[in-house]
């Protein structure tokens, strides 16, 4: 893909080992358009991460503590805590993608969102008009894929740009 004519591509980490090899797919096969004077944020990768809501993450809504659990007021301190731990593992990923990324000499933004992660990606690629969006893919099975779903098969039908995913060596 050595057109240039790519301004914004958006490659989605979520800590995995295969979100980290679609970074490196994309930092390897990609080129983006040289900035100039006129567009100087032409040619930026856009390293996205999505971390779930707090309630999500604790599998629980606040103040939907069953029987016997904390009172109202120890709530806003779990999850407090839930989200100092969202925000270390979210750093940990991103200083991981920052070292991968290093190695290249290519403009690296990074971005945290908040949200339900399929619908997060697809949101930021339009609000970024990303030219492409990049993601790996963990390969679940029909069962977990049931449950869980597809962010990467969600976002292939619903991003307003092309969509790569790369399949890790096992998955292929």
């Amino acid at each position: 893909m050595s057109g240039g004519n790519l301004r914004c591509v958006v490659v989605a980490v979520d800590g995995s080992q295969e979100s980290m090899s679609a970074l490196k797919w994309a930092l390897d096969n990609i080129k983006l358009r040289s900035p100039t004077v006129e567009s100087p944020d032409d040619g930026a990768f856009v390293v996205l991460h999505v971390q779930s809501p707090p309630s999500i993450a604790a599998g629980l809504s606040p103040g939907a503590i069953p029987f016997g659990g904390p009172s109202d007021l120890e709530v806003p301190a779990f999850f407090a805590a839930i989200e100092a731990h969202q925000r270390r593992i979210t750093e940990a990923i991103l200083d991981h993608a920052s070292r991968i990324s290093s190695e290249y000499n290519v403009n690296v933004e990074t971005k945290v969102v908040v949200g339900d992660s399929k619908e997060k990606i697809c949101e930021v690629v339009d609000t970024l008009h990303a030219d492409l969006l990049v993601m790996g893919s963990r390969a679940f099975g029909p069962l977990k894929r049931m449950f869980l779903g597809s962010v990467s098969n969600y976002c292939t039908n619903h991003a307003q740009c092309p969509v790569i995913i790369v399949k890790g060596k096992d998955n292929a």
